[in-house]
């Protein structure tokens, strides 16, 4: 799994006229899934994400994780994160998992933070979103699973 993770003000998610998600103060995710995830990965990288500490404390250095804030996350699918740009113009997504494996394991990546204690927004499976957002710093870091033996 990758999440681009983003530090914000706020940020939120429109589909179809309509907000899927809003957070203030936070973590905006964006969450691809590649063939070779499962439930071990989705765990391990909900717990990193849980802990990762890049708000400011009382000296404005990066010791601080988003319960410690009071944020929220938002999680918004985002299988182009494993797009190939290597050759030609136009991205492959072979890496991509299918949407039968890659639904339930944004799923319980979504549980994985909830049960961390963090409240979490999403956007929608498979549909046309706008993103907005606020980024705070900027911060925007990638996170990726390690290899399969080593989760």
């Amino acid at each position: 799994m990758k999440a681009l993770v983003q530090r914000v003000a706020r940020a939120r998610v429109v589909v179809a006229d309509r907000v899927s998600g809003e957070i203030g103060v936070g973590l905006l995710v964006l969450l691809g899934v590649t063939h070779t995830d499962g439930l071990s990965e989705a765990r391990w990288l909900a717990g990193k994400l849980a802990g990762l500490r890049v708000f400011g404390d009382a000296d404005g250095r990066m010791n601080l994780d988003v319960r410690d804030v009071n944020g929220a996350v938002l999680v918004v699918p985002q299988f182009t994160l494993y797009g190939d740009t290597r050759h030609g113009r136009r991205p492959e997504f072979t890496d991509a998992a299918h949407p039968e494996l890659a639904e339930p394991l944004i799923r319980s990546f979504c549980l994985s933070l909830t049960e961390a204690g963090l409240r979490v927004e999403q956007g929608v499976f498979r549909a046309h979103m706008s993103v907005e957002l606020i980024n705070d710093g900027p911060v925007t870091l990638m996170l990726e699973t390690p290899a399969k033996d080593t989760v």
